[in-house]
């Protein structure tokens, strides 16, 4: 297993109670469908982990993230207006990976270095299980959208386009 993989499974354990079994894809999961092909499931079951930088508001150059269905795209003027923010741009690769610890591609919706507020897209909990990153753009791991939604602390609603 790659070192960054194991090191989030081992995070999920220590931090969220949460184990986890990774599992790694030499053809990559860096793409909701690219996953969604290797592990053999709906696009849907893709859980992505978008890091959003805010602007403007109380909440001016927070990081937050979005555990979004690979079938939707996230509304950055959604996720602006649920935290109160003016805007909201993707997070710049540099400062996720410093901050977050994470690069991105491979960037799991628990297990951060900072903690950072996070909302899930309705859609996740339509399924048994889902899928997600876990720390590389190799790796993902199945979880159950409700233990999920707990792990990462998130408010289930709609931010998608």
């Amino acid at each position: 297993m790659h070192q960054r993989a194991a090191e989030f499974a081992e995070r999920a354990a220590a931090d969220h109670d949460l184990d986890v079994t990774v599992e790694e894809f030499d053809a990559g999961t860096e793409t909701a469908a690219a996953a969604a092909d290797a592990v053999g499931c709906e696009t849907a079951q893709i859980a992505s982990s978008i890091v959003i930088e805010l602007s403007g508001g109380p909440r001016d150059g927070d990081l937050v993230v979005a555990v979004t269905s690979g079938a939707n795209r996230v509304d950055l003027g959604a996720v602006a207006a649920h935290f109160d923010a003016d805007g909201a741009a993707m997070g710049d690769p540099g400062r996720i990976r410093e901050e977050v610890g994470w690069s991105i591609g491979g960037v799991p919706p628990i297990g951060h270095d900072a903690a950072l507020p996070a909302v899930m897209d309705p859609t996740l909990t339509e399924f048994d299980t889902v899928w997600a990153a876990a720390g590389t753009p190799d790796a993902v791991f199945p979880v159950a959208p409700e233990r999920l939604r707990a792990a990462a602390d998130a408010t289930v609603v709609d931010l998608t386009e």
